[in-house]
């Protein structure tokens, strides 16, 4: 019985990981002359806001929909739907939550924090320097499903898979951000949005 439970716990976390967004894609079943639309709603019917190549890689899917057939992706300054159909979620890396790298941003005043798990993290502010810092690894919240941490030297930024706007645009992104900055004795509580490309 306790094999079994165990079994099943493991069977229902892999499930949720599997299932949750956003995520990378690849496009995959569409001929080398042709390309797979990004259309204004989830539906072959809607218009064609955007492209994206027969061999494209790292497509962010923010959301699906409720029968799963359409995937929310950004395509330029806005947000739409792609054809699940041709496209195939990558493996997940065991080594790495979400994405071995991603990009957060924020406004007034305007900010970046670009990581890559394990080895870097540049803070950017508006006016001021660039700053490089050492990056840990991602870890999971014990009890909140869907909240995630990492540590960039003494700062830290805490995500949440969650809708997210930057006010700048009509893109949408599925998670948002609390970066605690430490710098020079100083410390700032930003918020914004994150993304698994960059923009």
């Amino acid at each position: 019985m306790i094999r079994f439970l165990s079994l099943l716990f493991v069977l229902c976390a892999s499930i949720g990981r599997a299932d949750s967004f956003p995520a990378l894609f690849d496009v995959t079943g569409v001929a080398s002359d042709d390309v797979l639309n990004v259309r204004s709603d989830a539906s072959g019917a809607s218009d064609i806001i955007g492209t994206l190549s027969h061999q494209q890689a790292d497509v962010e899917i923010i959301a699906i929909n409720d029968t799963g057939t359409w995937g929310q992706v950004n395509a330029g300054e806005r947000s739409g739907w792609v054809s699940m159909r041709f496209l195939k979620r990558q493996i997940d890396n065991p080594d790495y939550l979400l994405a071995r790298g991603f990009a957060c941003f924020g406004t007034e005043p305007f900010w970046s924090l670009d990581v890559t798990q394990g080895q870097q993290a540049q803070f950017s502010e508006m006016a001021e320097p660039d700053t490089q810092h050492p990056a840990g690894l991602m870890f999971r919240s014990h009890n909140h499903p869907g909240r995630y941490a990492i540590r960039f030297a003494e700062s830290s930024a805490v995500l949440s898979q969650e809708a997210c706007n930057d006010g700048m645009s009509d893109r949408d992104y599925g998670l948002a951000v609390d970066v605690l900055y430490h710098n020079e004795g100083e410390t700032a509580l930003l918020s914004g949005c994150c993304s698994l490309t960059s923009y």
